[in-house]
């Protein structure tokens, strides 16, 4: 079984909501690229996850939340633009956080479960799992997951050690 025919049944996205979000980025010529546990997923050994997390362009973001609106659930937060469909697990995440911003530049396509995406570069999806496990208003539960990221790309890239925080280190296992 292919890897993304594996993630499309593991995500039960019925209404190939992962596909036609992809398309709706290609098409309208959108410059995004993915920064979270799926993007670990191109410089580490994969995990599954639902979550599809995306830095686009900020001159972009408010005319594909409009067209995302037209279609599919989408929900405005502090720092993420939020979107789901009634017959997918898939959760897309539209990390609207400035700090983000700069990794868009450096962003070069990868295979990330067997599809081709445009993906932070390693030190910046790196750096991004940092902020995310230090953040004090993520849910522990999204934390921990974090530090699993943060190990499995120590595990494939060691090279990464000295940008740890010690408050990180001392808590990964």
């Amino acid at each position: 079984m292919k890897a993304s025919t594996y993630w499309k049944v593991v995500t039960v996205d019925r209404e190939e909501f992962l596909e036609r979000f992809l398309d709706l980025l290609s098409t309208s010529g959108v410059r995004y690229c993915l920064i979270g546990g799926l993007a670990v997923n191109a410089y580490a050994e994969p995990v599954v996850s639902l979550d599809l997390d995306v830095i686009v362009d900020p001159t972009q973001i408010d005319g594909v939340a409009t067209t995302l609106a037209q279609r599919y659930v989408v929900r405005r937060f502090a720092h993420t633009i939020n979107v789901s469909a009634p017959d997918s697990d898939v959760r897309v995440q539209l990390q609207t956080d400035p700090r983000y911003l700069a990794f868009l530049p450096h962003a070069s396509a990868r295979e990330v479960l067997g599809i081709m995406l445009p993906v932070a570069r390693l030190e910046d999806v790196f750096q991004g799992k940092i902020w995310a496990a230090l953040d004090p208003t993520r849910r522990r539960s999204k934390r921990q997951k974090d530090l699993a990221d943060i190990a499995r790309l120590l595990e494939a890239h060691p090279d990464l050690q000295d940008r740890v925080p010690a408050e990180i280190l001392a808590r990964l296992v």
